[in-house]
């Protein structure tokens, strides 16, 4: 069996406090099973670089990690990730910023990334790079010589054509990605974005899954995340998790909680939620005193600037809601800026009525799933769903609403706060099916089946292009 490496921004290590996301746990696990090595920035900083590679194992993960100078951070992380590809990427040309600077800095980091992890490479190993921090580093790669089965996955949403070109340099990167054999997207909306890109911005053609510029064929693919639904359920019924279920439905006081989970982050939609919350309070008067909303929102990258104005934005926001509508034994809107451990949260969730996952635009977005899997099947919470998250294209039997209409919004909070028992539970049906259908596991093994058959197929002929 051919070993598995791995290769992100940061590398999650294996913990028992129940901390990680399903997407490392989903990685370890194949990581365990192929004797496999996950590569990847540190998260420290170091005076010089040097190339020096910490290597680690925790419950039977290998790991391998670099750390990185200041100015790396600077202009790779928080300048061309997260200033200029995130924002883009989520629609957000507004607020990207770009400059020569961050694109110097993205590049160095990657050929870093590439000379440290290529002498670890083996001839057969296959490497599975994510997300929009390395596009190029494929490319970088084979300029080193490796001819390995390489397949990348981007877990955040990919833009129209339109926007993509106000990038400078935009053709020279999205290049880079003829590099792997396998390139996957979470849903066909973003497949479609990126065929369209390449058909008309660089001539390029598109037959099924194949893509083709010039003599370079890949394989681009719809291929949905999903959570460890199983182990969610389990979490869900955990001493911890009725333990947290029992402390929220005591703090409520028997009234409905309507639930957001979401890292402090502008494509989250977390100022148009609160105000679509405020509406609805507005609007209904005969719910006041009757419900809360709990906003779960952990900060993330305070050093970018947009950060720091979301959370000042929300912070006067709900101050501002719940000063106009608290009462001495009532306030509407709980904001917390704290994560949770994956026990704990299950349980919140189920103590919800209402999941409330209304990003303005969404890769994927596995909190909905995350909410869903959490439920009491003898009496499931609503979801209330952003039609813009990915997660919109599978849980089709959520209410789907536009976040930008604080009317839908209300609209949506009313229908399910009324909504009867039994179309509560067929709804949920459908959405745990696909849930339990279409999970961490299947995307694992889908995404890595097609790279292990897009060997295969470059073995069978040898007058292929490698890359």
């Amino acid at each position: 069996m051919s070993r598995l490496i791995v290769v992100s921004n940061r590398v999650s290590r294996p913990n028992k406090a129940g901390n990680q996301g399903g997407l490392a746990v989903a990685l370890a696990q194949a990581l365990r099973e192929s004797r496999g090595m996950w590569f990847g920035w540190s998260g420290e900083t170091t005076d010089s670089f040097t190339g020096h590679i910490a290597f680690s194992e925790d419950q039977g993960v290998k790991t391998a990690t670099i750390d990185l100078e200041e100015q790396d951070v600077d202009e790779y992380y928080n300048g061309y990730a997260n200033k200029t590809l995130w924002p883009l990427f989520h629609f957000r040309i507004d607020i990207a910023e770009y400059a020569r600077d961050f694109e110097g800095g993205y590049n160095r980091v990657n050929k870093r990334f590439a000379e440290t992890a290529s002498p670890l490479i083996e001839p057969d190993d296959i490497l599975w790079i994510h997300d929009y921090h390395l596009i190029p580093l494929g490319q970088m790669l084979r300029d080193r010589g490796l001819k390995n089965r390489m397949g990348f996955f981007l877990h955040i949403p990919w833009p129209p054509t339109r926007l993509l070109v106000s990038l400078p340099h935009h053709s020279k990167l999205v290049s880079t990605l003829f590099a792997y054999d396998v390139v996957g997207f979470h849903t066909e909306e973003w497949l479609e974005s990126f065929r369209h890109y390449v058909e008309r911005e660089m001539g390029g053609t598109v037959d099924g899954d194949y893509v083709t510029v010039g003599d370079r064929t890949i394989q681009a693919i719809a291929c949905p995340i999903g959570i460890n639904a199983q182990d969610f359920k389990d979490a869900a019924a955990s001493e911890t998790a009725r333990s947290m279920f029992d402390k929220v439905r005591a703090s409520l006081q028997d009234r409905p909680l309507i639930v957001g989970v979401d890292r402090l982050d502008y494509s989250k939609g977390l100022e148009e939620r609160f105000n679509g919350y405020a509406r609805f309070l507005k609007d209904h008067p005969e719910h006041h005193r009757k419900i809360v909303l709990t906003q779960v929102a952990p900060p993330s990258r305070g050093d970018v600037q947009s950060y720091q104005h979301i959370r000042a934005t929300l912070d006067a926001l709900a101050g501002r809601i719940n000063g106009e509508y608290s009462d001495v034994d009532w306030t509407p809107i709980r904001y917390v800026n704290q994560g949770y451990p994956r026990d704990e949260l299950a349980g919140i969730y189920r103590a919800a009525r209402i999941g409330l996952v209304t990003p303005l635009r969404d890769g994927m977005n596995l909190v909905a799933k995350e909410y869903v899997a959490a439920q009491d099947p003898d009496d499931p919470g609503v979801l209330i769903l952003s039609r813009f998250a990915g997660a919109a294209m599978q849980l089709r039997d959520a209410l789907l609403i536009n976040p930008y209409s604080p009317e839908e919004m209300s609209d949506a909070i009313l229908r399910a706060l009324a909504m009867p028992l039994d179309e509560r539970k067929r709804r949920w049906r459908a959405m745990m099916d696909s849930v339990e259908q279409q999970d961490i596991r299947w995307w694992r093994e889908a995404f890595t089946g097609r790279l292990t058959a897009a060997g295969q197929a470059a073995a069978a002929e040898p007058e292929a292009t490698a890359g």
